[in-house]
Protein backbone atom coordinates (compact mmCIF):
# COMPACT_ATOMS: atom_id res chain seq x y z
CA UNK A 1 0.00 0.00 0.00
CA UNK A 2 1.56 3.46 -1.38
CA UNK A 3 2.14 5.66 1.64
CA UNK A 4 -0.93 8.70 2.16
CA UNK A 5 0.60 11.80 0.56
CA UNK A 6 1.00 14.86 2.50
CA UNK A 7 -0.47 18.68 1.93
CA UNK A 8 2.82 19.51 0.94
CA UNK A 9 2.36 23.46 1.36
CA UNK A 10 5.42 23.68 -0.57
CA UNK A 11 3.44 23.13 -3.92
CA UNK A 12 1.40 25.84 -3.17
CA UNK A 13 1.21 29.49 -3.30
CA UNK A 14 2.63 29.66 0.32
CA UNK A 15 6.12 28.67 -1.15
CA UNK A 16 6.20 31.99 -3.45
CA UNK A 17 5.35 34.61 -1.18
CA UNK A 18 8.90 35.25 0.10
CA UNK A 19 10.31 33.77 -2.96
CA UNK A 20 11.44 36.79 -5.32
CA UNK A 21 9.16 38.00 -8.40
CA UNK A 22 7.04 35.30 -7.56
CA UNK A 23 5.66 36.53 -4.29
CA UNK A 24 4.61 40.05 -5.65
CA UNK A 25 1.09 39.18 -5.47
CA UNK A 26 -0.93 36.26 -3.87
CA UNK A 27 -3.39 34.49 -6.12
CA UNK A 28 -4.58 31.28 -3.99
CA UNK A 29 -5.12 28.72 -6.66
CA UNK A 30 -1.14 29.31 -8.07
CA UNK A 31 1.35 26.05 -7.99
CA UNK A 32 4.89 26.88 -6.30
CA UNK A 33 8.07 28.04 -7.85
CA UNK A 34 9.38 24.32 -6.40
CA UNK A 35 7.01 22.20 -8.36
CA UNK A 36 7.73 24.15 -11.47
CA UNK A 37 11.54 23.23 -10.98
CA UNK A 38 11.10 20.14 -10.27
CA UNK A 39 8.99 18.96 -13.05
CA UNK A 40 11.22 21.55 -15.64
CA UNK A 41 14.36 19.70 -14.38
CA UNK A 42 16.36 18.30 -18.13
CA UNK A 43 19.82 18.28 -19.25
CA UNK A 44 18.50 19.88 -22.41
CA UNK A 45 19.47 23.40 -23.52
CA UNK A 46 17.46 25.71 -26.07
CA UNK A 47 14.17 24.26 -25.03
CA UNK A 48 10.63 26.44 -25.42
CA UNK A 49 8.21 26.18 -22.68
CA UNK A 50 4.57 26.93 -22.90
CA UNK A 51 1.94 27.58 -20.33
CA UNK A 52 -1.62 27.88 -21.93
CA UNK A 53 -3.14 28.87 -18.12
CA UNK A 54 -0.82 31.32 -17.17
CA UNK A 55 -2.38 32.84 -13.92
CA UNK A 56 0.83 34.52 -11.83
CA UNK A 57 3.05 33.09 -14.53
CA UNK A 58 4.93 30.66 -12.30
CA UNK A 59 5.53 28.60 -15.44
CA UNK A 60 6.98 31.44 -17.63
CA UNK A 61 9.04 32.68 -14.86
CA UNK A 62 10.66 29.53 -13.45
CA UNK A 63 11.23 28.82 -17.17
CA UNK A 64 12.89 32.53 -18.08
CA UNK A 65 14.86 32.53 -14.89
CA UNK A 66 16.90 29.26 -16.48
CA UNK A 67 17.77 30.37 -19.77
CA UNK A 68 14.48 28.90 -21.22
CA UNK A 69 12.15 30.75 -24.02
CA UNK A 70 8.62 30.88 -22.63
CA UNK A 71 5.24 31.73 -23.73
CA UNK A 72 1.65 31.75 -22.37
CA UNK A 73 -1.28 32.73 -22.47
CA UNK A 74 -4.11 33.79 -20.01
CA UNK A 75 -7.88 35.24 -21.15
CA UNK A 76 -7.64 37.71 -18.12
CA UNK A 77 -5.90 41.20 -19.42
CA UNK A 78 -4.71 41.82 -15.84
CA UNK A 79 -2.77 38.77 -15.13
CA UNK A 80 -1.63 39.15 -18.82
CA UNK A 81 -0.27 42.47 -18.06
CA UNK A 82 1.32 41.24 -14.17
CA UNK A 83 3.00 38.55 -16.07
CA UNK A 84 4.76 40.74 -18.64
CA UNK A 85 5.65 42.93 -16.01
CA UNK A 86 7.01 40.23 -13.35
CA UNK A 87 9.18 38.61 -16.53
CA UNK A 88 11.22 41.55 -17.55
CA UNK A 89 14.69 42.79 -16.79
CA UNK A 90 15.19 46.13 -15.05
CA UNK A 91 18.21 48.28 -15.65
CA UNK A 92 20.16 50.42 -12.59
CA UNK A 93 18.80 53.61 -14.95
CA UNK A 94 15.15 51.79 -14.41
CA UNK A 95 14.87 51.48 -10.68
CA UNK A 96 16.79 54.98 -9.80
CA UNK A 97 14.10 56.83 -12.45
CA UNK A 98 11.44 54.71 -10.44
CA UNK A 99 12.62 55.81 -7.05
CA UNK A 100 12.89 59.40 -8.00
CA UNK A 101 9.41 59.22 -9.42
CA UNK A 102 8.08 57.37 -6.70
CA UNK A 103 9.55 60.16 -4.35
CA UNK A 104 8.00 63.10 -6.48
CA UNK A 105 4.66 61.16 -5.95
CA UNK A 106 4.68 61.18 -2.21
CA UNK A 107 5.68 64.76 -2.28
CA UNK A 108 2.44 65.47 -4.30
CA UNK A 109 0.54 63.21 -2.27
CA UNK A 110 0.49 64.44 0.60
CA UNK A 111 -0.28 68.07 -1.03
CA UNK A 112 -3.47 66.50 -2.62
CA UNK A 113 -5.09 64.63 0.41
CA UNK A 114 -7.99 67.54 1.12
CA UNK A 115 -8.90 67.02 -2.48
CA UNK A 116 -11.40 64.23 -4.04
CA UNK A 117 -10.29 61.57 -6.10
CA UNK A 118 -11.40 58.81 -8.35
CA UNK A 119 -11.98 55.82 -6.24
CA UNK A 120 -13.09 52.19 -7.79
CA UNK A 121 -16.99 51.22 -8.48
CA UNK A 122 -16.75 47.98 -5.92
CA UNK A 123 -19.81 47.16 -4.38
CA UNK A 124 -19.87 47.95 -1.11
CA UNK A 125 -16.13 49.17 -1.17
CA UNK A 126 -16.21 50.52 3.02
CA UNK A 127 -16.40 46.35 3.82
CA UNK A 128 -12.91 46.23 1.96
CA UNK A 129 -11.43 49.85 3.27
CA UNK A 130 -12.68 52.50 5.96
CA UNK A 131 -13.15 56.07 4.16
CA UNK A 132 -10.42 57.15 6.00
CA UNK A 133 -8.44 54.86 4.30
CA UNK A 134 -10.22 55.13 0.93
CA UNK A 135 -9.51 58.89 1.00
CA UNK A 136 -5.34 57.81 1.05
CA UNK A 137 -5.77 55.30 -1.11
CA UNK A 138 -7.08 57.51 -3.90
CA UNK A 139 -4.73 60.22 -3.73
CA UNK A 140 -1.77 58.66 -3.72
CA UNK A 141 -2.95 56.58 -7.03
CA UNK A 142 -3.76 60.05 -8.36
CA UNK A 143 -0.27 60.96 -7.76
CA UNK A 144 0.86 57.82 -8.52
CA UNK A 145 -0.74 58.72 -12.05
CA UNK A 146 1.33 61.93 -12.21
CA UNK A 147 4.18 60.60 -12.72
CA UNK A 148 3.60 57.08 -14.35
CA UNK A 149 0.24 57.22 -16.16
CA UNK A 150 -2.46 54.84 -15.84
CA UNK A 151 -1.56 50.98 -15.21
CA UNK A 152 -2.62 49.90 -18.39
CA UNK A 153 -0.22 52.63 -20.15
CA UNK A 154 2.78 52.26 -18.08
CA UNK A 155 4.30 48.57 -18.84
CA UNK A 156 7.69 49.62 -18.59
CA UNK A 157 7.20 51.37 -15.48
CA UNK A 158 4.14 49.31 -14.12
CA UNK A 159 6.69 47.39 -11.30
CA UNK A 160 5.12 50.58 -9.19
CA UNK A 161 1.26 49.29 -10.08
CA UNK A 162 2.73 46.18 -8.50
CA UNK A 163 3.56 47.67 -5.29
CA UNK A 164 0.25 49.68 -5.48
CA UNK A 165 -1.80 46.23 -5.68
CA UNK A 166 -0.07 44.45 -3.08
CA UNK A 167 -0.69 48.02 -0.61
CA UNK A 168 -4.09 47.99 -1.71
CA UNK A 169 -4.71 44.31 -0.15
CA UNK A 170 -2.26 44.42 2.52
CA UNK A 171 -4.81 47.91 3.80
CA UNK A 172 -7.57 45.99 3.26
CA UNK A 173 -10.47 44.19 5.61
CA UNK A 174 -9.91 40.72 3.10
CA UNK A 175 -8.99 37.21 4.96
CA UNK A 176 -6.76 34.50 3.87
CA UNK A 177 -8.64 32.13 5.71
CA UNK A 178 -10.31 30.24 3.44
CA UNK A 179 -8.83 29.01 -0.22
CA UNK A 180 -10.77 32.29 -1.17
CA UNK A 181 -11.37 35.64 0.20
CA UNK A 182 -13.06 36.09 3.16
CA UNK A 183 -13.76 39.45 5.50
CA UNK A 184 -12.25 40.17 8.52
CA UNK A 185 -14.98 41.45 11.25
CA UNK A 186 -13.35 45.08 11.61
CA UNK A 187 -12.22 47.28 8.41
CA UNK A 188 -8.62 48.82 9.83
CA UNK A 189 -8.64 52.59 9.90
CA UNK A 190 -5.03 53.80 8.51
CA UNK A 191 -2.73 56.73 8.79
CA UNK A 192 -1.22 58.61 6.57
CA UNK A 193 2.17 57.69 7.85
CA UNK A 194 1.01 54.43 8.03
CA UNK A 195 0.10 53.84 4.50
CA UNK A 196 3.29 55.79 3.13
CA UNK A 197 5.84 53.62 5.07
CA UNK A 198 4.10 50.54 4.14
CA UNK A 199 4.34 51.47 0.51
CA UNK A 200 7.98 52.47 0.28
CA UNK A 201 8.49 48.93 2.24
CA UNK A 202 6.74 46.92 -0.63
CA UNK A 203 8.50 48.78 -3.40
CA UNK A 204 11.60 48.01 -1.72
CA UNK A 205 11.09 44.21 -1.55
CA UNK A 206 9.76 44.49 -5.49
CA UNK A 207 12.32 46.88 -6.37
CA UNK A 208 15.14 44.32 -4.44
CA UNK A 209 13.80 41.01 -6.37
CA UNK A 210 14.51 42.41 -9.35
CA UNK A 211 18.41 42.04 -9.11
CA UNK A 212 18.47 38.77 -10.16
CA UNK A 213 18.52 39.01 -13.98
CA UNK A 214 15.76 36.76 -16.27
CA UNK A 215 18.20 34.96 -18.56
CA UNK A 216 15.40 33.58 -21.00
CA UNK A 217 12.71 35.14 -22.74
CA UNK A 218 9.12 35.13 -22.28
CA UNK A 219 5.93 36.51 -23.70
CA UNK A 220 2.19 36.54 -22.16
CA UNK A 221 -0.16 36.51 -24.49
CA UNK A 222 -4.00 37.17 -23.97
CA UNK A 223 -5.31 34.18 -26.12
CA UNK A 224 -8.38 31.61 -25.37
CA UNK A 225 -7.19 28.27 -24.18
CA UNK A 226 -9.95 26.55 -25.97
CA UNK A 227 -8.80 28.03 -29.44
CA UNK A 228 -4.74 28.16 -29.45
CA UNK A 229 -3.02 30.91 -31.57
CA UNK A 230 0.02 30.19 -33.64
CA UNK A 231 3.12 31.55 -32.33
CA UNK A 232 4.43 32.77 -35.41
CA UNK A 233 5.69 28.80 -36.39
CA UNK A 234 6.98 28.12 -33.49
CA UNK A 235 6.60 24.73 -31.79
CA UNK A 236 7.25 23.74 -27.86
CA UNK A 237 8.90 21.59 -26.63
CA UNK A 238 7.29 21.72 -22.86
CA UNK A 239 3.96 22.31 -21.54
CA UNK A 240 3.69 22.93 -17.88
CA UNK A 241 0.49 23.65 -16.52
CA UNK A 242 -2.07 24.41 -13.87
CA UNK A 243 -5.39 24.73 -14.88
CA UNK A 244 -8.37 25.68 -13.35
CA UNK A 245 -10.01 22.37 -11.49
CA UNK A 246 -14.17 21.75 -11.56
CA UNK A 247 -14.52 23.30 -8.10
CA UNK A 248 -16.65 26.21 -8.78
CA UNK A 249 -13.70 28.22 -6.84
CA UNK A 250 -13.70 31.28 -9.48
CA UNK A 251 -9.71 33.39 -9.77
CA UNK A 252 -11.57 36.49 -10.65
CA UNK A 253 -13.16 36.53 -7.18
CA UNK A 254 -9.82 37.27 -5.73
CA UNK A 255 -8.26 39.15 -8.26
CA UNK A 256 -11.16 41.85 -8.24
CA UNK A 257 -9.82 44.76 -6.24
CA UNK A 258 -6.51 44.31 -8.11
CA UNK A 259 -8.25 44.71 -11.49
CA UNK A 260 -10.70 47.56 -9.62
CA UNK A 261 -7.80 49.71 -8.97
CA UNK A 262 -6.23 49.32 -12.20
CA UNK A 263 -9.03 49.85 -14.02
CA UNK A 264 -8.79 46.94 -15.75
CA UNK A 265 -12.69 46.36 -14.28
CA UNK A 266 -14.69 48.87 -14.25
CA UNK A 267 -18.05 47.46 -13.22
CA UNK A 268 -19.40 44.17 -11.93
CA UNK A 269 -20.63 42.76 -14.99
CA UNK A 270 -17.08 42.96 -16.63
CA UNK A 271 -16.06 40.31 -14.48
CA UNK A 272 -18.98 37.77 -15.18
CA UNK A 273 -17.67 38.33 -18.99
CA UNK A 274 -14.26 37.78 -18.31
CA UNK A 275 -15.04 34.35 -15.83
CA UNK A 276 -17.90 33.40 -18.26
CA UNK A 277 -14.05 33.27 -20.69
CA UNK A 278 -12.49 31.04 -18.40
CA UNK A 279 -12.58 27.59 -18.07
CA UNK A 280 -14.26 26.46 -14.76
CA UNK A 281 -15.59 30.18 -14.22
CA UNK A 282 -18.59 30.60 -11.82
CA UNK A 283 -18.43 34.43 -11.04
CA UNK A 284 -21.99 36.33 -11.67
CA UNK A 285 -23.33 35.71 -14.86
CA UNK A 286 -20.84 32.65 -15.88
CA UNK A 287 -23.50 30.84 -13.70
CA UNK A 288 -26.57 31.72 -14.83
CA UNK A 289 -25.44 31.36 -18.63
CA UNK A 290 -24.96 27.90 -17.64
CA UNK A 291 -28.58 27.04 -17.38
CA UNK A 292 -28.78 27.79 -21.42
CA UNK A 293 -25.42 26.53 -22.11
CA UNK A 294 -25.49 23.24 -24.49
CA UNK A 295 -22.66 21.19 -25.86
CA UNK A 296 -21.88 21.77 -29.90
CA UNK A 297 -20.51 18.24 -29.95
CA UNK A 298 -22.26 15.51 -28.22
CA UNK A 299 -20.27 12.62 -28.66
CA UNK A 300 -16.80 14.35 -28.39
CA UNK A 301 -16.05 13.39 -25.18
CA UNK A 302 -15.30 10.13 -23.32
CA UNK A 303 -18.06 7.94 -21.95
CA UNK A 304 -17.03 8.61 -18.24
CA UNK A 305 -17.13 11.76 -18.15
CA UNK A 306 -21.33 11.79 -19.43
CA UNK A 307 -21.47 9.05 -16.78
CA UNK A 308 -20.34 11.48 -13.92
CA UNK A 309 -22.47 14.31 -15.21
CA UNK A 310 -24.86 12.10 -15.17
CA UNK A 311 -24.31 11.16 -11.70
CA UNK A 312 -24.55 14.80 -10.33
CA UNK A 313 -27.57 15.59 -12.21
CA UNK A 314 -29.56 12.43 -10.37
CA UNK A 315 -28.13 13.60 -7.31
CA UNK A 316 -30.76 15.18 -4.53
CA UNK A 317 -28.35 17.97 -3.98
CA UNK A 318 -29.36 21.57 -4.25
CA UNK A 319 -28.82 23.08 -7.97
CA UNK A 320 -27.69 19.75 -8.92
CA UNK A 321 -28.54 20.27 -12.45
CA UNK A 322 -26.85 23.60 -13.11
CA UNK A 323 -23.95 22.03 -11.19
CA UNK A 324 -24.08 19.13 -13.85
CA UNK A 325 -24.05 21.59 -16.60
CA UNK A 326 -20.66 23.50 -15.31
CA UNK A 327 -18.96 20.16 -15.02
CA UNK A 328 -19.90 19.24 -18.47
CA UNK A 329 -19.14 21.97 -20.01
CA UNK A 330 -15.29 21.79 -17.87
CA UNK A 331 -14.63 18.85 -19.51
CA UNK A 332 -15.49 20.13 -22.60
CA UNK A 333 -13.59 22.93 -22.74
CA UNK A 334 -10.54 21.18 -21.73
CA UNK A 335 -11.01 18.90 -24.38
CA UNK A 336 -11.02 21.78 -26.67
CA UNK A 337 -8.35 22.71 -25.87
CA UNK A 338 -6.56 19.53 -25.37
CA UNK A 339 -7.12 19.29 -29.38
CA UNK A 340 -6.29 22.83 -29.78
CA UNK A 341 -2.92 22.76 -28.00
CA UNK A 342 -1.52 20.10 -30.35
CA UNK A 343 -0.56 21.87 -33.40
CA UNK A 344 1.51 24.24 -31.32
CA UNK A 345 3.30 20.52 -29.68
CA UNK A 346 6.34 19.51 -31.50
CA UNK A 347 7.32 15.58 -32.37
CA UNK A 348 7.96 14.08 -28.56
CA UNK A 349 6.83 16.82 -27.10
CA UNK A 350 5.83 15.94 -23.34
CA UNK A 351 3.00 17.80 -21.13
CA UNK A 352 2.60 18.21 -17.75
CA UNK A 353 -0.77 19.27 -16.45
CA UNK A 354 -0.93 20.20 -12.42
CA UNK A 355 -5.15 19.51 -11.48
CA UNK A 356 -7.41 18.19 -8.93
CA UNK A 357 -10.12 16.52 -8.76
CA UNK A 358 -13.53 17.49 -6.99
CA UNK A 359 -16.93 16.07 -5.11
CA UNK A 360 -20.81 16.83 -5.76
CA UNK A 361 -23.12 15.65 -3.21
CA UNK A 362 -21.06 12.84 -2.54
CA UNK A 363 -20.14 11.65 -6.44
CA UNK A 364 -16.21 12.45 -6.64
CA UNK A 365 -15.51 13.91 -9.91
CA UNK A 366 -11.62 12.37 -10.90
CA UNK A 367 -10.45 14.99 -13.13
CA UNK A 368 -6.97 13.24 -13.23
CA UNK A 369 -8.33 10.00 -15.16
CA UNK A 370 -10.84 12.16 -17.37
CA UNK A 371 -8.56 14.39 -18.81
CA UNK A 372 -6.19 11.27 -19.27
CA UNK A 373 -9.14 9.46 -21.57
CA UNK A 374 -9.44 12.95 -23.44
CA UNK A 375 -5.52 12.82 -24.39
CA UNK A 376 -6.06 9.34 -25.26
CA UNK A 377 -8.77 9.90 -27.47
CA UNK A 378 -7.11 12.68 -29.12
CA UNK A 379 -4.10 10.52 -29.80
CA UNK A 380 -1.84 11.64 -26.93
CA UNK A 381 0.71 8.82 -25.67
CA UNK A 382 2.85 7.60 -22.71
CA UNK A 383 -0.25 9.04 -20.63
CA UNK A 384 0.32 8.80 -17.23
CA UNK A 385 -0.93 10.68 -13.49
CA UNK A 386 -0.24 10.38 -10.10
CA UNK A 387 -0.93 12.37 -6.39
CA UNK A 388 1.24 15.04 -5.81
CA UNK A 389 -0.17 16.21 -2.76
CA UNK A 390 -3.61 16.26 -0.59
CA UNK A 391 -5.07 19.26 -0.45
CA UNK A 392 -6.29 21.09 3.02
CA UNK A 393 -9.56 19.01 3.17
CA UNK A 394 -11.30 16.30 4.97
CA UNK A 395 -12.45 15.05 1.83
CA UNK A 396 -10.81 12.82 -0.30
CA UNK A 397 -9.39 15.78 -2.41
CA UNK A 398 -6.10 15.49 -3.82
CA UNK A 399 -4.25 17.35 -6.60
CA UNK A 400 -2.38 15.10 -9.49
CA UNK A 401 0.01 15.70 -12.53
CA UNK A 402 -1.09 14.08 -15.64
CA UNK A 403 1.43 13.53 -18.23
CA UNK A 404 1.15 12.22 -21.53
CA UNK A 405 3.61 12.90 -24.93
CA UNK A 406 3.04 13.92 -28.37
CA UNK A 407 3.88 11.74 -31.46
CA UNK A 408 3.21 13.12 -34.89
CA UNK A 409 2.05 10.28 -37.08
Amino acid sequence: MSPTPSQRADYTFKYNRSYGRHGWLRLTPAYSVKLVEKLLISGEENLIILDPFSGTATTALVAAENAYQAYSFDINPFLVWLGNIKCKNYSQEQIIKIRHAVNNALVEFQSSLGEEHWIPNIFNIERWWSSQTLTILSALRYSLVQQFGEPKNSADLGIVWIAFCRLIIETSSAAFNHVSMSFNNKVTHFEVDKIEQLFIDILDFILKSTSKPIRGSTKIIKADARCIINLNEVKVDRVITSPPYPNRISYIRELRPYMYWTKFLNEAKEAGEIDWMAIGGTWGIATSRLKSWQIDEVNLLPESVYNAVENIKKSEGKNAHILSIYVLKYFYDMHLHLRSLRHLLKDGAKIDYIVGNSTFFGNRVDTASLLAESMKMLGYKKISFEIIRKRNSKKELYEYCVSATWEEA
